[in-house]
């Protein structure tokens, strides 16, 4: 495979298409030339504010121009990409600038006062401030503003507190650094982990540049390279969603149409305005769609292939929209730590039960979870994924990485946790997740994590979270606590609202129950599994 990187590969399809659209964002349209003049000025006001290669700049804003100007710019000084939720609260936040050693952090004005809040504590280097519509034209600002249509927060314009827009005016002449595809860093991606912190992974460019190619193989015959439509919707922080716009759109010369939130109507409104024939989503979206009031009033004609990721497929939507649109849903399945790993064949109909075929940079073996040892074809084991391009550890977390990636043989292996088996035809079916993790909406929510967060209350001497199954959102989180005997007057809401000053929207519980004790191994280890099944059979009996 040849040594390259996501933002070389962008700058040959700019010589190649230069006045094709590469964004569309609120109505607004940026060329592949007028992008990459962007990123360049951009990249060269880092550099001038003093980021360097190998520096950890934390982008900490939702989907939009400036995200991918960042990213790619970021990327381009050599820098390091950490892309963090844009509802993450000052606790997250604090635990990540500092775990990665991060010094630059690109905020919205809104979330200003979280990034404030860590400065205090760990003196950054530089913070850099945008708005949504920062990039969009001055009469669709002024009418935002002026209807309060678009939220706008207050900035204190510090020394080391930059806006956006000001970096945008240095001239399009970043530093010429020398880069390893292979050793130097890319990103540092955040996930769930087992300790009730999350783990850093970390990713070289050829982490990314791998899988992308991959993808472009899977497609070729079915995407038009520079004639094609993609609408993202997901959030580009998540690995899943930044790989397939970088797959499907920056690095084929094609239109994004990019959707600042997943407001459906809007939704359903680009797709008809721009012919958009490539979607990717999650269960729980395309439910929404499926359920809005005024589907029939929109034309989806265009949409031709739609991906789905992030949860279990349920068959109902699978069969309710091939029933609205005449065309299947496919699937891709991957995580953090291994980036892209299968996607549904587009040479035959796809079934909701599998989640596709092994891409060609990874390698996989379906292994009993005790002994390690493959199971038969067709048997349920636990996955485990091998790449050259993976950089095989969690960032600052030995025993998490000891635990997660293992030898066998001369190759170290990931633990994905999840149980699959593999169909005749080499389809990976997904059978079970472990108990750590609930899937709920597009997230993977840490059990450990948000059970760290309850313990921390002081009339709280054990918690025990746990997904409970729910059609709409995949599960729904459920806490499960133990108070100390000397409590007094706490309650279900005093709880739920503690976790909101620690953990962000998706992460707090829905559902507090208390108990007296909680089951435990000889050892002391919680037993979430034995909850879980409890749950399930409460649930059967209902």
């Amino acid at each position: 495979m040849t040594p390259e990187c996501t933002f070389t590969k962008f700058e040959k399809i700019v010589e190649k298409y230069p006045n094709n659209t590469s964004i569309i964002y609120l109505g607004e349209r940026f060329s592949y030339k007028y992008l990459k003049e962007l990123i360049d000025r951009f990249a060269t006001g880092l550099s001038n504010i003093g980021v360097r290669k190998g520096d950890k700049v934390i982008i900490y804003i939702g989907n939009s121009p400036q995200w991918i100007i960042a990213n790619f710019a970021i990327q381009i000084i050599g820098a390091v990409v950490v892309p963090v939720s844009p509802i993450y609260t000052s606790e997250e936040l604090k635990y990540m600038v500092k775990d990665a050693d991060v010094n630059t952090v690109i905020c919205y004005d809104t979330n200003f006062g979280y990034v404030k809040a860590v400065d205090k504590e760990v003196n950054l280097q530089n913070i850099i401030v945008t708005n949504i519509v920062d990039l969009v034209s001055p009469i669709k600002r002024f009418i935002g503003f002026m209807f309060d249509k678009v939220p706008k927060g207050v900035v204190s314009k510090e020394g080391h507190v930059k806006m956006f827009k000001e970096l945008l005016k240095y001239p399009p002449e970043p530093p010429q650094i020398e880069i390893d595809p292979y050793k130097d860093l890319a990103y540092i991606m955040y996930t769930g982990g087992t300790t009730g912190f999350p783990k850093g992974v970390p990713g070289s460019h050829m982490t990314e540049v791998s899988y992308i190619n991959d993808i472009h193989e899977r497609f070729k015959g079915y995407i038009k390279e520079g004639g094609d439509s993609v609408i993202m919707i997901n959030p580009l922080f998540h690995i899943m969603a930044k790989g397939f716009c970088i797959a499907t759109g920056l690095n084929l010369g094609n239109r994004i149409v990019l959707m600042p939130s997943p407001n459906i109507d809007a939704v359903l409104k680009e797709i008809e305005r721009y012919n958009v024939r490539w979607m990717l989503g999650v269960p729980t979206l395309f439910r929404m769609i499926l359920e809005n009031d005024r589907l029939a009033q929109y034309n989806l004609s265009s949409l031709k292939y739609c991906f789905c990721g992030g949860d279990v497929l349920p068959d109902e939507i699978f069969n309710r929209w091939k029933a609205l649109t005449n065309e299947p849903i496919y699937q891709v399945y991957g995580s953090t730590e291994i980036g892209h790993l299968t996607y549904s064949p587009l040479d035959k109909e796809p079934s909701p039960k599998t989640v596709g075929t092994v891409l060609e940079s990874r390698k996989i073996k379906i292994a009993d979870p005790e002994t390690l040892k493959e199971v038969g074809k067709g048997e349920i084991g636990e996955l485990l994924v091998s790449s050259p391009y993976i950089l095989n550890k969690y960032w600052n977390k030995p025993e998490e990485t000891k635990y997660s990636f293992i030898k066998i043989g001369d190759e170290i292996y990931y633990r994905m946790g999840d149980y699959v088996k593999l169909s005749s035809d080499n389809e990976i079916q997904f059978v079970e997740r472990t108990a750590d993790i609930i899937k709920y909406k597009a997230y993977r929510v840490s059990a450990s994590e948000v059970e760290a967060a309850l313990q921390d209350h002081p009339a709280v001497t054990g918690a025990c979270v746990i997904g409970v199954p729910d059609d709409k959102v995949g599960e729904r989180i459920k806490a499960i606590v133990v108070l100390k005997e000397d409590a007094k007057g706490v309650d279900g809401n005093e709880l739920i609202a503690w976790c909101k000053s620690k953990l962000a929207p998706y992460k707090v519980p829905k559902y507090i129950e208390f108990r007296d004790m909680l089951p435990k191994s000889k050892v002391g280890k919680l037993l979430r599994k034995e909850v879980r099944e409890e749950e399930k059979r409460k649930a059967e009996t209902v």
